[in-house]
């Protein structure tokens, strides 16, 4: 009898791949296959040969990068002693998830697409690449490509006799069922631990005390930013200039205590979960058994916006036809945008959602939070401390996320704003841990730099700066951007000792300040003859760090604009140069949006 199985393998950075690759494995269930979903690193690599079908479903972060829990996976795959046939008995698909506003628009779904067929699996059909900057977002281009796909894995792998595609009426059951436990099940319940035996990872973080939280933006200054440090004495942790910090938030009591109250949960019942399929791993971040409020304090991502698959699965437990109708509208095809402007647009969370659907919210059975509700993903920030200078502090410049839309509340981030609101001294402590950073300063400390960062981008380069000045080292050049000198000039006073030094050269860009806006990128253009005699001359190493949307262009031009007037260049051998840089490792970018 043919092997009627499916493989869904996602990489994820911020879970919107996860979500789609759940989704992909309710369709397969419906149509009757045998479906695993699972990271692309938690799946043994190995056994990948004996797998029939395989939808890969992956996003791509930063400058092409895969996503961290796909980087395994994806040295592996590269590897030159694959044989060429090896995944010859395996049909394959590949959905991408990208942005087109980034340069390697889903680079990381064309280079697998390209590499798995060069090992001899047989693609069902071709790429799909969906993309963030569509008004309809990724489904834009994932809708159809879902319908073609099923159209002809059915006729690959036919359904057994007897047996229909399951409709679409049909709640199929929870990956997970709780299991209440009583009082004395309930007293050996997992605390959190510091993680001092061995180094800190994202299932055993460090929990760091919170020494400094202070403004470096004027009060009156429209953007409150942060500069925020903790104590990781004792910790095991080692960083250099150019790594992140991981950092793990939780719900506010307030927001639990709503949460729990709308679907009349109990937050101090203790439970265990217990998987449907046996395969089923149970979620490594849960203890078990685990309590009520842990699970919404610190793994339910109340405070995300909602996607169609939330409200797609939400219909079904609704008993109000009037509620239940708006909800099938959101989660199909054509209510797209109606869903967008009622959610995405104005950043309505999914704790708002629930109170705007209160007959159905009070429905919703417990068994089915971990299919409706996404878990909350750590933050990262770029680390602006070096060791070398402060060897048990580590510091972050973190802009308190807050923004108006056409709903009440103002929206807020949930990290930034839970991290705000402590105070030096406080019991309460910061799960977190450290990963290296895509950037890579050089070696040599004697290798000159020039450091792009307007904003918070600055702080990998205060790091870097930080750390070359305890080694008495020169040749460091900053490009400083921000709105105004007496509103959000970061460092200002040490990054004006150190010029004093000797140790810096900073130009600074203070777009507000004058009638006429400045930028970083026309700083770069003055002073063309100096960057060029750093770069092409002394072999200075590039960095550029900040907003995705564009300022790397801008930059990029400026650049192309001092290789060719400083360096006689023509127009395509400035840009080559510039390649040039960047595949030698000497240019390195790394914006977000």
């Amino acid at each position: 009898m043919m092997d009627r199985k499916i493989l869904i393998l996602f990489g994820s950075q911020t879970g919107t791949a996860e979500d789609m690759a759940e989704r992909i494995g309710r369709e397969a269930r419906c149509r009757q296959f045998a479906c695993r979903v699972e990271s692309i690193d938690s799946y043994n690599v190995v056994n990948l040969i004996h797998e029939p079908l395989v939808i890969f479903v992956c996003a791509t972060t930063g400058q092409g990068d895969p996503p961290d829990n796909m980087k395994n996976f994806w040295r592996f795959i590269f590897r030159r002693n694959l044989p060429q046939n090896s995944l010859c008995r395996m049909d394959y698909a590949v959905l991408g998830l990208g942005d087109s506003s980034y340069p390697k628009f889903n680079f990381v779904a064309k280079k697998l697409h390209k590499r798995i067929l060069q090992l001899g699996a047989s693609p069902v059909l071709s790429p799909a690449l969906g993309d963030d900057q569509h008004e309809l977002g990724p489904d834009a281009v994932v809708d159809p490509w879902l319908n073609d796909l099923w159209r002809k894995v059915l006729s690959l792998y036919p359904l057994p006799p007897g047996h229909s595609i399951i409709g679409d009426d049909v709640l199929l059951p929870p990956k997970f069922s709780f299991r209440y436990l009583n009082k004395e099940g309930a007293a050996c319940i997992n605390v959190d631990r510091d993680g001092t035996q061995e180094t800190p990872t994202e299932l055993r973080p460090f929990h760091a005390p919170l020494v400094t939280n202070r403004r470096v933006t004027a009060e009156d200054h429209f953007q409150d930013v942060r500069l925020i440090e903790f104590d990781i004495t004792g910790s095991g942790i080692q960083f250099t200039p150019g790594d992140v910090v991981m950092i793990q938030p939780q719900n506010s009591p307030q927001d639990v205590q709503q949460f729990c109250s709308l679907l009349r949960l109990n937050p101090d019942a203790a439970f265990v979960l217990e998987p449907r399929d046996p395969d089923t791993p149970v979620p490594p971040h849960l203890p078990q058994p685990c309590t009520v409020q842990h699970l919404v304090e610190k793994y339910l991502d109340i405070r995300s916006v909602p996607r169609r698959s939330f409200f797609h699965l939400l219909s079904y437990f609704s008993k109000d036809e009037q509620e239940r109708e708006k909800l099938e509208e959101f989660s199909s095809a054509a209510g797209q945008d109606e869903l967008y402007t009622y959610c995405n647009r104005p950043r309505r969370t999914t704790l708002e959602v629930l109170f705007d659907f209160p007959h159905t919210t009070c429905s919703i059975p417990a068994d089915y939070l971990l299919d409706l509700i996404p878990r909350i993903r750590p933050r990262a920030f770029s680390i602006s401390s070096s060791m070398q200078a402060h060897p048990d502090k580590l510091q972050i410049l973190m802009a308190v996320v807050q923004y108006k839309t056409k709903l009440r509340d103002v929206r807020q981030g949930l990290c930034s704003t839970w991290l705000a609101s402590f105070h030096p001294g406080d019991d309460q402590r910061v799960p977190l841990w450290v990963k290296k950073g895509s950037m890579k300063f050089p070696s040599d400390a004697d290798t000159p730099l020039v450091m792009v960062g307007p904003g918070t981008g600055v702080a990998p380069f205060h790091a870097a700066i930080q750390e070359r000045a305890v080694q008495q080292k020169s040749g460091n050049c900053l490009v400083f951007g921000c709105r105004g000198k007496e509103k959000d000039f970061y460092f200002q006073e040490e990054w004006e000792g150190l010029g004093k030094r000797e140790l810096l050269t900073l130009f600074t860009a203070f777009s507000r300040d004058q009638e006429d806006k400045i930028y970083v990128q026309h700083r770069i253009k003055e002073n063309a003859a100096f960057l060029w005699d750093l770069i092409n001359n002394k072999h200075a190493y590039v960095y550029l760090a900040g907003n995705a949307k564009s300022m790397p262009t801008q930059v990029s031009e400026a650049l192309h604009y001092v290789f060719q007037s400083e360096g006689a260049k023509s127009v395509s051998e400035a840009e080559q140069y510039l390649v040039t840089l960047e595949k030698c490792g000497r240019f390195q970018s790394e914006t977000w949006s």
